[in-house]
């Protein structure tokens, strides 16, 4: 069996947790011996069995699809609709019927609701997107799967010295770009009002975004409370550093499933997350939750945290993610098993 894989912007010129997800899950699948190709559109002459398409896929994609008998498996990240309040979902869903009966099926195409009710099966990275293809865009309960992202081996790997742990550190790290969704500022501020010491590991889309320069004032001025040296690429290292952090923290608004948090999970590293579904539905009791409103409130989480992660007995901590081998598995299952 071959699978094209394919993307309508690839990883939209920026670096992020989608062209990570996109490329391990590649690699994961070859690993296992499947064949899979990026599917080159000018190519008349490439075959497969499968389409994997990362995105949303317009109506007339899935039925030129059908039409050279080729089934397609659609993964689509639901970050922002799944962070929105249940008001304003149900505002969009009424806003969506409206939509689909009043105005022109030229212009509704374009949005690709359909997609849902056409696509031969569709993956989401959490029960909560599950719920959210099913009950926003009518998807068929049956051909939606739940596939968690994965994590490399080299975060369940023991430390340099044996242990499954090293010493546990005095800081609490966050992974993360450096943009306001992943609201890094609000932590370095929370971090220097609770003088709980975090570093900060990551990147800015744009160096000369004003987000990104006023985070960069916040740790000069924080007097050795944020520490912030930019991203690291080096993977053992990342994993040396979870497993030796005091915590790992992200106060994000919205995420479809942070691969960092799965990754600090893998190193058995405790986790103060959003409190937000995405969060809750992957790691349940197993972590620690912080609401997104009021300074002072961050401070407090972030400071009761901290101390709980110091040692106080009842810490949460989370259960071992899915590497990603056994990711490709569940996908291949889905490829064969669905399409047979």
């Amino acid at each position: 069996m071959k699978i094209l894989f394919d993307h309508p912007n690839p990883f939209l010129l920026a670096h992020g947790g989608f062209q990570i997800q996109i490329e391990q899950t590649k690699r994961a699948l070859e690993g296992i011996g499947v064949e899979v190709e990026w599917l080159r559109w000018w190519d008349v002459s490439q075959s497969g069995e499968v389409i994997h398409y990362f995105g949303r896929p317009s109506a007339a994609y899935l039925q030129f699809a059908h039409q050279k008998k080729m089934r397609v498996v659609m993964s689509e990240l639901l970050t922002g609709l799944g962070s929105r309040s249940a008001r304003a979902r149900q505002a969009q869903k009424l806003l969506m019927k409206f939509s689909s009966k009043a105005l022109p099926k030229a212009f509704t195409a374009k949005l690709s609701w359909d997609a849902y009710r056409l696509a031969d099966a569709m993956i989401a990275l959490t029960p909560w997107e599950k719920q959210l293809m099913i009950e926003m865009f009518d998807a068929p309960e049956e051909r939606v799967h739940v596939v968690p992202n994965g994590v490399e081996e080299v975060f369940f790997a023991k430390s340099e010295a044996g242990n499954s742990k090293l010493e546990r550190g005095s800081w609490l790290v966050c992974t993360a770009t450096i943009t306001e969704r992943k609201r890094v500022l609000e932590l370095a501020e929370a971090a220097i009002l609770a003088q709980t010491p975090v570093w900060i590991i990551g990147a800015p889309y744009d160096k000369s975004d004003p987000y990104y320069l006023r985070f960069l004032q916040v740790v000069e001025q924080s007097g050795g409370v944020v520490r912030y040296e930019g991203s690291i690429a080096d993977r053992a290292r990342m994993a040396e550093i979870y497993k030796s952090a005091k915590g790992f923290v992200l106060l994000s608004t919205m995420e479809s499933q942070s691969l960092s948090a799965l990754e600090a999970a893998a190193s058995g590293c405790p986790l103060l997350l959003s409190d937000l579904p995405w969060a809750k539905s992957t790691f349940r009791q197993n972590a620690n939750y912080c609401s997104l409103a009021g300074a002072s409130r961050r401070a407090a989480a972030l400071n009761s945290f901290y101390e709980s992660a110091s040692g106080a007995p009842g810490i949460a901590l989370p259960e071992a993610p899915l590497r990603w081998g056994e990711v490709a598995l569940m996908l291949e299952k889905i490829y064969r098993v669905e399409f047979s």
